[in-house]
């Protein structure tokens, strides 16, 4: 037997219809056309019969459906039923499917058509007995059916809600993984290149230990300066994440940035070639931050994969027909890994790659990288839109 779980609201329910059938059959016996002729036993019977009607209300959650029945059925015979029988009807409405209540709602006025046929027959107090009997179960079946919309709508409501908080949390844990990749980016652009240097002098102390004393103080002071500016820029990123929004952003790397970062390479012995920018306007500030980010991702990665090799950097376009950058490395003098500016040996393969090539989607262009006449070659292409001219000419 299927067991059912009330809750004390569900109690207190079922106990205020109880009372209700009870109260409706005591106040409604006055009224109830009896036969003056009928049996005083049939008429204890008849009572009764409403006194297990209205307990019988108390199962109204396990059986709806067949108390409903059994009550409209013996309500046809007995005169106190009317109450219990309301209880029954509403309970099917506001619980059960429309098509069961339709059936029970048509089984509740069957008898309406005879009663309607022979009403003109009947004594006005059956008549109208019978007319407020048929316009309580409507209304009780009514109240049913606005009670299971209510319902209903409610349920909907709070799914909806329940799906709004989900697509809330998803979306903050959308932005929080967004952020950290951001994050990453940043501290892998920003401490990478400054590293880098500082690993090439180290690498090269280490390698020629009798070199003449101004090349390694040269050597050192190269060192304690990318030591100094990396420990600068990786407090300038930590102030970032520190400060609210209201205390703005750390200053980003333009395009016209690119002739400083080349001479920080070439200070540690690097041979760079710096072919651009192009003169004339500045792309909008992404593009620029873009293609500064790829040129010193790709010079990192040439000086860790390609140590010794020539770097040559170009930079051209402009506004309508997009920037194009390029970051070609000859091969590294002796044996040396199969890779370059693209980052393409040891650990960590290919990250830097992907990170540039999410950039430069971003940016809404796209980058290529890959092996090139022995050397690495990394190609990007990115937008520059021509309205940038108007307002060029604008501000002139």
């Amino acid at each position: 037997m299927r067991r059912i779980h009330r809750t004390r609201r569900d109690w207190v329910a079922d106990l205020a219809l109880f009372l209700f059938a009870a109260c409706f059959a005591a106040v409604s016996s006055q009224s109830v056309p009896i036969p003056e002729d009928l049996d005083p036993v049939w008429r204890d019977a008849d009572q009764v019969a409403g006194g297990l009607g209205c307990a019988a209300v108390l199962l109204r959650r396990r059986w709806p459906v067949s108390l409903a029945v059994t009550l409209l059925l013996a309500g046809t015979q007995a005169h106190y039923l009317t109450g219990p029988a309301m209880v029954a009807v509403f309970t099917v409405a506001a619980t059960r499917p429309w098509r069961v209540t339709a059936w029970v709602a048509a089984l509740a006025f069957a008898p309406l058509p005879v009663f309607l046929w022979q009403v003109a027959e009947l004594p006005e107090a059956r008549a109208d007995s019978a007319l407020t009997y048929f316009a309580l179960i409507a209304g009780a079946i009514g109240w049913g059916l606005f009670r299971r919309s209510r319902q209903q709508l409610i349920a909907s409501l709070r799914e909806r809600a329940e799906l709004a908080e989900a697509d809330a949390e998803s979306r903050a844990e959308w932005v929080r993984r967004e952020t950290r990749e951001e994050i990453a980016r940043e501290m892998h652009d920003v401490l990478g290149h400054r590293l880098s240097l500082l690993s090439v002098h180290a690498g090269a102390l280490e390698f020629n230990p009798g070199a003449p004393r101004e090349e390694i103080a040269r050597a050192a002071g190269v060192i304690r300066e990318s030591a100094h500016l990396a420990l600068r820029d990786l407090r300038e990123v930590i102030g970032v994440l520190r400060a609210g929004p209201e205390e703005g952003e750390r200053p980003q790397p333009e395009l016209a940035d690119l002739a400083r970062l080349v001479a920080e390479a070439r200070a540690t012995g690097g041979r760079i070639e710096l072919t651009g920018p192009p003169e004339g306007p500045a792309p909008p500030p992404v593009v620029g931050r873009t293609a500064y980010r790829i040129v010193q991702e790709a010079l990192t990665n040439a000086r860790k994969h390609a140590p010794g090799a020539a770097v040559a950097v170009e930079v051209t376009g402009g506004p309508a027909g997009g920037l194009t950058v390029e970051v070609r490395n000859a091969p590294p003098p002796g044996p040396a890994p199969a890779s370059g500016a693209g980052g393409g040996g040891g650990g960590g393969v290919g990250q830097g790659l992907i990170g540039l090539a999410e950039r430069a989607r971003l940016a809404g262009g796209e980058l290529t990288a890959g092996p090139a006449d022995g050397g690495f070659l990394v190609h990007a292409s990115l937008p520059w839109p021509a309205t940038d001219i108007a307002s060029v000419t604008g501000r002139g």
